[in-house]
């Protein structure tokens, strides 16, 4: 089976993108947009750093940083679904997937420190 991370990260950050381009953006909800587009972003860009690591602790590091923002994403779309609470399905859905991501990096990283 062909399992593509990268693809995967990209989906996800594309996904966000998406949910966040269709709220309508207020006071309280724009900083918390501005905040979950840049972690969940994120991940897929480190992903694609950890890809053309120069080393094995340059990969982990990497790899780290991806669970890392993951684990921030989750955070900022819990405080979406109090700033959009007619959204919350969506999010649900969103928040899953991050969850799955979180657990699979904080698998890689667990398996290099072996």
């Amino acid at each position: 089976m062909n399992y593509d991370l990268e693809e995967r990260t990209a989906k996800f950050g594309e996904a966000i993108i998406i949910f966040c381009k269709n709220l309508k953006q207020e006071s309280i909800n724009k900083p918390v947009i501005n905040q979950i587009v840049r972690s969940a972003t994120s991940i897929g860009a480190n992903y694609c750093e950890a890809n053309a690591a120069s080393s094995k602790k340059d990969f982990r590091n990497k790899i780290f940083i991806c669970k890392k923002e993951a684990q921030e994403t989750k955070h900022w779309l819990r405080m979406m679904a109090q700033c959009e609470p007619n959204k919350k399905e969506n999010l649900k859905k969103l928040w899953q997937e991050c969850q799955e991501l979180t657990l699979i990096f904080g698998k890689i990283v667990s398996k290099l420190k072996n």
